[in-house]
């Protein structure tokens, strides 16, 4: 069904504000969205999205203003009595209990009275079919990857029925193919009368399935209009308040060196673990960015906390890995960082930083764990020093006041994990999905500092889902399927046809 434009809003919002320590995160905000409606919120880190939306979930209390759902007057002190109302909302990061399976997660908050095990099972797998998402029911939280949490989170929020759905990046961690099935999704959700607020930082996704886009910058709305009336050209204009033309993803000078002898930094020698990994092999060489490209559950995050010591091999005939020809097996990540490996996370909330913490406390742990920063007694003054250098060297905001890190958009808490790895000096940096969630201007700031650690001679893995960044960024790019290393391409002659074919067939 198309919106109901000439009808009542289901949800109105008037004049927003919500002040934290004296800053606005919005001010004077107007928003509403119609029965049946996808309304997309655009804007970078920190313009005031996921406050808007968390004040509609009743996550936050807004300082002042009005919020109206169908007609009437609501203020929500906590998550619970928006969900009673209808309104459901799927985090960026997500909300699920670590130790309780995928089931138990669905049915969290809505479980009937006496309901058994089996019957959980079966009705979760039921629901997770239903959207077209591969996840075992059975398994508990913890030992899912990020993109089948946020599959779990997706199918939990189409359980509940709600008539309000929010999804702030769902598709971060998603493969092409399973984006396809979650907007089918969205328009089926639609057609039956529910009501999406979506928020993405890839436009083009909001381009293509929003009726209509609201803009914010800086706490305050820019633009609202229909999605068909606009460009990416429009958002990136009204999100920055100038032209990016250089936002879309080209080949990176560094690409285009020929015939450069460089030494091997890293080997991994038919590497196994379980059914995950399987004799995976490849190299990492000084000052080369590899690209690593597959589909969800291909084994590449599990390689990657194979080499820096978070997961271990099998133990008999779990295979090699060489750090500059010396033969290493890692108990511990702490033991790789002391070797100059580094691994940034995937999950930042889970395993990222510490939240509680401020900015330079993050970054100055990261050092802690280094050789250079072992510390009988703590200075603040250091850390202070450490913090600021890397708070200006990635353009950190938010941090005037000491935030906490859960205070932080995501765009920034995704530099301080970026800060609190690369302050350890490494020579090889293993980069997890490091824009997921990142507006079009951070990524841009992030991307140039991946490419100056490998001018530096840092050897570089990019892991990464979305194909125009690997492509963009790399000198060699690998296809991992079913825990191996299946093809490799190099820039020239990748497309994301090839390296799609190679990550399925």
């Amino acid at each position: 069904m198309k919106p109901k434009y000439n009808s009542e809003p289901i949800i109105k919002v008037e004049k927003a504000t919500k002040v934290y320590g004296g800053n606005y995160a919005i001010k004077d905000v107007d928003f509403d969205l119609y029965e049946g409606e996808v309304h997309a919120l655009a804007g970078e880190n920190g313009a005031g999205k996921s406050t808007l939306v968390k004040a509609l979930a009743g996550a936050i209390e807004l300082t002042s203003g009005h919020v109206f759902l169908d007609g009437k007057e609501v203020s929500f002190k906590i998550p619970n009595e928006a969900l009673k109302a209808g309104i459901t909302m799927v985090y960026q990061e997500t909300s699920l209990v670590p130790a309780m399976s995928a089931a138990q997660n669905i049915y969290l908050g809505k479980e009937k009275f006496l309901m058994r095990m089996r019957e959980i099972n079966i009705g979760a797998r039921q629901i997770l079919q239903s959207v077209n998402f591969e996840v075992d029911a059975t398994i508990p939280i913890s030992r899912l990857g990020a993109a089948q949490k946020q599959m779990v989170e997706i199918a939990r929020a189409v359980y509940y029925n709600s008539k309000i759905i929010i999804f702030d990046e769902p598709t971060a961690t998603l493969t092409p193919e399973e984006k396809g099935h979650f907007f089918d999704l969205i328009r089926a959700l639609t057609k039956s009368g529910v009501s999406v607020i979506y928020i993405s930082h890839a436009l083009e996704e909001s381009l293509e399935i929003a009726d209509r886009i609201t803009v914010l910058r800086d706490g305050l709305r820019m633009l609202t209009d229909k999605a068909e009336s606009l460009t990416r050209e429009d958002l990136i204009r009204n999100m920055v308040g100038r032209d990016l033309s250089q936002t879309h993803y080209v080949r990176m000078e560094h690409v285009q060196k020929k015939d450069v002898k460089k030494k091997k930094v890293l080997r991994v020698e038919n590497i196994t673990m379980g059914n995950i990994v399987k004799n995976m092999t490849f190299s990492l060489y000084e000052g080369e960015i590899t690209g690593m490209a597959g589909l969800v559950g291909s084994g590449r995050t599990e390689t990657a906390k194979i080499i820096c010591g978070a997961l271990k091999r099998n133990y008999f005939h779990g295979g090699m890995i060489y750090l500059n020809d010396r033969p290493i097996r890692y108990r511990v990540p702490k033991q790789a960082i002391r070797d100059g490996i580094v691994y940034l996370t995937e999950d930042r909330k889970a395993e990222g930083f510490f939240e509680t913490m401020d900015t330079p406390d993050n970054i100055y742990n990261g050092w802690l764990a280094t050789i250079f920063g072992r510390r009988f007694f703590l200075s603040q003054s250091e850390c202070n020093e450490i913090g600021k250098n890397w708070i200006e060297s990635l353009n950190i905001k938010g941090t005037e006041k000491k935030a906490k890190m859960n205070e932080l958009s995501g765009g920034n808490q995704q530099k301080v994990v970026i800060a609190k790895s690369l302050v350890q000096k490494p020579r090889v940096a293993i980069f997890d999905e490091p824009t997921r969630g990142v507006d079009v201007g951070a990524v841009q700031e992030i991307h140039r500092y991946i490419r100056s650690l490998a001018d530096e001679g840092v050897a570089i893995l990019l892991i990464s889902s979305y194909l125009p960044e690997v492509m963009s960024l790399s000198d060699r790019i690998l296809v991992v399927r079913s825990g191996r290393v299946m093809e490799e391409f190099s820039p020239e002659e990748a497309t994301e046809e090839k390296i799609m074919f190679a990550a399925v067939h």
